[in-house]
């Protein structure tokens, strides 16, 4: 004797909620399909980019933190956090492009800087002063 549910697949709620489940893990999977595709354009851009250096002014620089809050199993917070660096780079026609580059070029780089820049699509190569 026991507690016993028999499943019943005639009822309109399996159907609407069967229905729901789909739609939303179709969603999602669409969504990670969209990112990764998107990715992999913008990569195949900057590889099929000319490689240029031009002279430019380091006119400003950023930093993106995101921060997760999670909790591990007995309820101990951590925040694990990423950090995304961007420089913005004044060309000597006047345009401005910012590029991500990575923690040890945003270092060595200050605002006011002038040099050249080497860069291949949206891809910061190098940046040396003059």
């Amino acid at each position: 004797m026991g507690f016993r549910y028999e499943f019943d697949d005639t009822s309109p709620f399996f159907w609407v909620f069967l229905v729901v489940f789909i739609l939303i893990f179709l969603v999602v999977i669409g969504i990670f399909v969209y990112i990764i595709v998107r990715n992999v354009g913008q990569w195949n851009k900057n590889n099929h980019s000319p490689r240029q250096t031009v002279n430019a002014r380091i006119v400003g620089k950023r930093m993106d933190i995101t921060n997760r809050h999670r909790t591990r199993m007995g309820g101990t917070m951590y925040t694990p956090s990423s950090t995304w660096y961007y420089v913005t780079f004044q060309f000597e026609s006047g345009d401005r492009m910012e590029l991500p580059v990575n923690a040890f070029q945003y270092g060595m780089m200050a605002e006011g800087d002038y040099g050249q820049l080497t860069f291949q699509g949206t891809r910061c190569i190098d940046f040396k002063r003059q």
